[in-house]
């Protein structure tokens, strides 16, 4: 529904519905679980460097924090593409 009142803000769309009511919408969960889930992997993925900085392979490192060998290859990558020596 909030999707056909592109004109309003969010402070519009919280004082028609209340903040309550659309808190507990299903749409509402699933969009705050996504950002939780995504709000996680961009936490793991900071820590690659810095494991990476002590030592621990990039096999250890996918081992603990429960990521894919890629993905930690791929955060390394970005990194140090972001820090050229």
């Amino acid at each position: 529904m909030v999707y056909k009142l592109p004109q309003l803000g969010r402070e519009e769309i919280k004082a028609m519905f209340g903040l309550d009511e659309l808190k507990k919408t299903k749409y509402f969960q699933e969009v705050a679980e996504e950002y939780e889930q995504k709000g996680k992997l961009e936490g793991k993925l900071e820590t690659v460097p810095l494991l990476l900085g002590l030592g621990l392979s990039g096999e250890e490192i996918a081992a603990r924090l429960g990521l894919d060998i890629e993905t930690v290859r791929q955060a390394a990558q970005s990194q140090a593409a972001a820090d050229p020596m």
